[in-house]
């Protein structure tokens, strides 16, 4: 008989389905699931608000954004951190939760197969990535970069549907927001789906996940003039391009530990198993958490940085 869990989320992102996604697929293996907002067992929060301090069962944060756990307020954390923390965190990209299923080639978007008829695009609406700005421009000087997001868009305005957009050009400029060790989220996967070569940089220890073979690491070049030099080269000469785009994403088309549904099933039951024999920290924290608060939107009506960067 499985176990019956009361599990309640807060604070994610607009549109998250408490319902249906990676982290209450994984549990339903080993629990009984009831989602509830009232006197839950657990509580799995993100980044985006407060809400989580009405909570004071056992927490979970996750974070999506390149931030730090603060254990003062969570018993475990979920992220695309590397460091496990003394075994209070647990590496679980972003990138897993929308598309763990198609990781392994063989497994593309339909519209995969569109035609390869434009050079490359990039789609962002956050103008403060620095690097990522710089490069577009140093690309464009080469050949245009079709830009269909908010920032420096040149293509008439936003796209509607940024998959279909991408799954046009050779090339997708696969910048994430900053940099850190472990920081992957949705960039790099998105045009290795629709059949695009991505040209990525964030984090600089992704050969350890993804075959470098398949997409342009930017992190491996000294300079973005070498990276345009590398694009050049690829761009034009189809053998080599045709040879590229063959390559599987994952080193020998297998999932690393961190990428393996059954495995991170296993590792988040353990985990609520021995959280939920463990006083709970929320119980200990309340006022440090509620000083934190007043703190961060203090300095957010000062320097409008996000709440969750600061």
């Amino acid at each position: 008989m499985r176990p019956t869990i009361k599990l309640a989320y807060s604070d994610f992102w607009a549109g998250f389905s408490p319902e249906q996604n990676l982290l209450t697929n994984l549990l339903r293996k080993h629990f009984n699931i009831q989602l509830s907002d009232s006197d839950p067992d657990l509580l799995i929060y993100s980044c985006y608000g407060f809400n989580f301090l009405n909570y004071k069962c056992h927490r979970i944060f996750y974070t999506a954004e390149n931030v730090r756990p603060d254990f003062r307020e969570c018993d475990h954390s979920l992220s695309f951190d590397y460091d496990e923390y003394e075994g209070k965190n647990t590496r679980v990209p972003l990138y897993l939760f929308t598309y763990l299923k198609y990781l392994t080639k063989g497994n593309e978007l339909p519209i995969a197969s569109t035609p390869k008829t434009k050079f490359c695009n990039m789609v962002v609406s956050n103008p403060k990535g620095q690097e990522r700005n710089s490069f577009f421009e140093v690309l464009n000087q080469y050949k245009q970069v079709d830009s269909g997001g908010k920032y420096k868009n040149n293509t008439g305005g936003p796209v509607e549907d940024k998959l279909e957009f991408i799954s046009q050009y050779r090339f997708t400029i696969a910048f994430e927001n900053s940099s850190f060790p472990g920081y992957t989220t949705e960039k790099l996967v998105q045009p290795m789906l629709v059949g695009s070569i991505p040209i990525y940089w964030g984090n600089p220890r992704i050969h350890e996940e993804f075959n470098t073979k398949s997409f342009i690491n930017v992190h491996a070049y000294d300079s973005f003039e070498k990276v345009v030099s590398e694009i050049t080269l690829i761009e034009e000469n189809p053998d080599i391009y045709n040879e590229m785009i063959k390559q599987p994403w994952l080193i020998n088309n297998q999932p690393h530990e961190n990428q393996d549904y059954e495995l991170l099933g296993e590792k988040l039951n353990n985990i609520v198993n021995r959280i939920l024999n463990e006083h709970p920290v929320a119980a200990q924290n309340a006022l440090y958490s509620i000083s934190k608060k007043i703190r961060k939107k203090v300095i957010n009506k000062i320097t409008k940085k996000p709440i969750w960067y600061i």
